[in-house]
This record gives C-alpha cells, structure tokens and sequence, in this order.
C-alpha cells in the first residue's frame, strides 16, 4: 500500500513535462517514479498522434503505468498492451468540410491523420517546423488523395487566421467538431466530444479512480477540457493566457520541473 493508491495523474506532454529545452528533467524523471512507487497512476494526455509519441518513448525514458490520451483526445492507447483502449474519427464529411474552409482561407495548410498516417495539405513554415519537431514522415497531397478516415486534423497559420478558421468551422459545423488551440500556431479538430477531458475521465473510470482523485496538469486550451475534470487543475507559470484566465492553479515555469512541483503539493495532501 502506497499514500498515492488509488490517485491519478495526467500531464500534457510539449512544453508541460517536455520542457522548453526539448527535454524531460531528471527532477520530473524522478518524482514521476516516487508517484508510481507509491501507488499513484501516471500518464500523459498529448497532442501528439501515437506514431508521433511513440519515439519520446525511448527518447526520453518515459515511465508510465496507465494509458496515454493521444491525438488530442482522438484515442487512448495502451502502449503496455499494445492496442488502443478507444479511439474516435473525424465524420466522412470531413474532407469535404475541410476543402470549403481552405477554400474560404486558402493560405491555410494541415495535417491529417489516418491510422499512422500523416498526409499534408499545402504545407507552409508552420506545418515544416511541427513535423520536423515530431520527426516522422508524411506524405504531402492533395485532398482527394488522402484516404479517410482521419483520427484528426491540425490546421496551421498563423494565428489571427487560425481563429478566423475556429469561428468559421464552429459556426458552421460545431456540432461535428472539438476546434481548439493546441499552441497559438496548431488548430487541432477532433470528434465532437474527443477531447483530453472526456479521456481522462474514461481512463479514471476504467481504473476505478474516484473523481475527487483525479489531477490533471496542462499549458494551453486544449488541456482545459482535463483541467475541468481535475480535482485541482495545474498549469506551468509559462501556460497560454487562456489558461490563466480559466482559473488553473500556477505552479513554476517548464523548465524548473513543474510536473515534479505538482507531485510535491500531492504529496503533502495525501499522508
């Protein structure tokens, strides 16, 4: 028996436990472990596709013990078993809705994600730079020939054009769609109702997890969806605006080991 039984904690993954140097820190390494050796159910709820995030694996040592929240929300996979634990897709309008939006915007460009798939749309610096960040490859097309169905979308510009595609497919199709921002220059499109929180709550269900012991920990307004369901939700000191406004709970910056300041406050809540 550990004091963190029956305790669950989700972290976002960029610039929340991979800090602004490209790394995890030994300080978060290391309370990550305590958290687990004490009974404490960890993982990390990420932007990143599972063929995106699998390569951080092994990269940075990372040690988990429960499922990672994928895609944004779009799955949960089981990197211990091996299978996705549930997983969602885009409605077999989606290309279709997203030729109208391009059309409407056409210096917009994305990515789209079919099973391990990445297939790209007029890519600008945007797109190069975030798949030269997450280093697997894709294949650029056009949309007719990108096979469907997609897991989900990133749209890229920049970002007073990416709030003007927010409205636009909210407006329009936002019974269809989660729209938000994953950082000012990433418009991640999901399912409606596939987002971090609906996966996480999933996931603490799952585990037989009591909601008042599930904490969550994020930087921007995609992480908002788990931070609703946080019994106490954290954010880095360097999170989005929107974060801050919500009302999330400021711990230091990425780069002083946030995610191991968060495990120091649980551990002085649970004796």
């Amino acid at each position: 028996m550990g004091k963190f039984d029956g305790v669950l904690l989700y972290t976002d993954y960029d610039d929340t436990l991979y800090n602004q140097h490209l790394t995890v820190s030994e300080e978060n390494h290391r309370a990550i472990r305590y958290f687990m050796q004490e009974g404490g159910r960890f993982s990390i709820a990420t932007g990143r596709a599972k063929r995106t995030f699998a390569p951080q694996i092994e990269k940075e040592h990372l040690e988990f013990n429960a499922p990672v929240v994928v895609s944004n929300g779009a799955g949960i996979y089981d990197f211990q078993a091996g299978r996705y634990v549930k997983e969602s897709q885009l409605p077999h309008k989606a290309r279709e809705h997203m030729g109208q939006l391009c059309a409407q915007y056409p210096d917009l460009s994305f990515e789209a994600y079919h099973g391990e798939e990445i297939y790209v749309y007029n890519p600008n610096v945007v797109t190069l730079k975030h798949l030269n960040r997450v280093g697997v490859p894709y294949q650029e097309c056009g949309m007719d020939q990108m096979p469907t169905p997609w897991t989900k979308v990133i749209v890229e510009q920049d970002h007073p054009m990416l709030v003007q595609a927010q409205d636009y497919l909210l407006s329009h199709w936002g019974e269809d769609y989660e729209v938000i921002f994953s950082n000012p220059y990433l418009l991640e499109v999901t399912a409606k109702g596939a987002n971090k929180g609906t996966m996480v709550a999933y996931v603490a269900k799952l585990l037989g997890i009591k909601p008042e012991n599930v904490y969550c920990m994020g930087d921007n307004q995609n992480d908002i969806p788990m931070l609703e369901v946080s019994a106490i939700p954290f954010a880095p000191a360097n999170c989005a605006q929107p974060v801050k406004d919500w009302g999330a709970r400021l711990v230091g910056h990425t780069d002083d080991h946030a995610v191991a300041q968060v495990i120091e406050i649980l551990d002085g809540i649970y004796k």
